[in-house]
């Protein structure tokens, strides 16, 4: 299950983990325009984890779920000003 909420600056997007008995802390992922963040709290500190993915790591990401194992490199084109 997750949800979907549109903010001023970002879109949020909750992941609720329902599928098994050991339920994983719910993962809210924030979507800026120049970046975006992942955050779950640690079940043995209680506090939150944050990872943030620059647009260029979320697009290796995305690519990396379709590609076979390897070491890979995207060709993005020229760089913006």
């Amino acid at each position: 299950m997750f949800t979907i909420e549109h903010e001023f600056d970002s879109t949020v997007i909750t992941l609720i983990d329902e599928g098994h008995e050991g339920l994983l802390d719910d993962v809210t992922i924030l979507a800026f325009e120049d970046c975006v963040v992942l955050e779950q709290e640690d079940p043995l500190s209680g506090e939150t984890v944050r990872v943030t993915l620059s647009m260029n790591q979320l697009a290796d990401l995305a690519a990396a779920l379709d590609l076979p194992e390897g070491s890979y490199r995207l060709d993005r084109g020229p760089a913006k000003p």
